[in-house]
């Protein structure tokens, strides 16, 4: 029995997959920083194919006339950063990529640390202002130029 045409496009697809990922898209290439650190990015690859096709009489062909074949195929992969892995000397450890939020409570979560960040640096701001004044303060018998409230 003669394989069939779709045999042969289902074979193309899955080389023109595998020509597109490789383990170095999983597992990428080491990023050697200046102090000697090693940076590894790892990725989520995800990939699917699809492909398909008919066997047909043609409209001009004769009852004994070979059928036609028609098909497609296709396929899509998606690449998404995962984690690095760092590797300093003896130690490894690795920094998980954040994925985006996707409730409303998850994006509050992920603003916790910035709000704390920005509370923080507004009161060692405020204390940094308050020292400066002390060093700037007038004495009690100079007269205030402040405009007064209505």
């Amino acid at each position: 029995m003669a394989e069939h045409a779709v045999n042969g496009l289902m074979q193309e697809t899955m080389e023109k997959i595998r020509s597109m990922v490789d383990v170095n898209t999983i597992i990428g290439d080491p990023i050697v920083t200046q102090d000697g650190t090693t940076l590894i990015p790892i990725s989520k690859v995800t990939f699917g194919f699809g492909s398909g096709g008919s066997d047909f009489k043609s409209k001009n062909s004769g009852d004994d006339a070979p059928l036609c074949f028609g098909g497609g195929g296709g396929a899509g992969v998606s690449i998404t950063p995962v984690a690095f892995l760092i590797v300093n000397g003896a130690d490894a450890r690795i920094l998980p990529v954040n994925m985006p939020a996707e409730t409303s409570t998850d994006r509050l979560i992920e603003m916790i640390p910035g709000a704390i960040n920005g509370i923080q640096n507004f009161v060692s701001g405020r204390r940094g202002k308050k020292a400066d004044n002390a060093e700037t303060e007038q004495p009690d018998d100079a007269p205030d130029c402040a405009p007064a409230e209505e």
